[in-house]
């Protein structure tokens, strides 16, 4: 079976660690670094967060829309970085929380999301992923 493809981006690093990333189409231009120095800059962790965290709730938003629900959902990623053998390897933890209606109906909602979510597919069957339902966030 072919693959449809609806939407394509082009991204490029040429400086590592520290420097710039970009868009090939130009729309997008970041600073990066690593966060175990204390230079300005995005880092993968981020990243990599900020992706689960737009796609998912993204996700959840269209669900909430097509059961008639405002869309109130939050979704807040902790990514950690540790070593590795060999190297570094990330732990993340998405934390979702969907305000607006009990805990059965939001459980129903994000599992719908999760098999929907093209970053949830894409990380979710790493061991190191891990996606929660929650009534209240933690103090960060």
């Amino acid at each position: 079976m072919e693959k449809e493809v609806k939407y394509t981006t082009w991204v490029e690093n040429a400086t590592g660690i520290q420097g710039t990333a970009r868009s090939l189409d130009g729309e997008l231009q970041v600073q990066v670094s690593s966060p175990l120095k204390p230079v300005a800059g995005t880092n993968p962790e981020q990243l990599v967060g900020l992706a689960l965290a737009t796609c998912l709730n993204a996700t959840i938003e269209a669900e909430e829309k097509r059961r008639g629900y405002d869309h109130q959902s939050v979704v807040r990623v902790k990514s950690e970085m540790g070593p590795d053998t060999p190297g570094y390897q990330f732990w993340v933890t998405a934390y979702v929380k969907i305000p607006q209606v009990d805990r059965q109906t939001a459980q129903a909602i994000l599992k719908k999301a999760e098999q929907r979510c093209p970053m949830a597919k894409l990380l979710g069957a790493n061991p190191n992923v891990t996606i929660k339902l929650v009534d209240e966030f933690e103090e960060v």
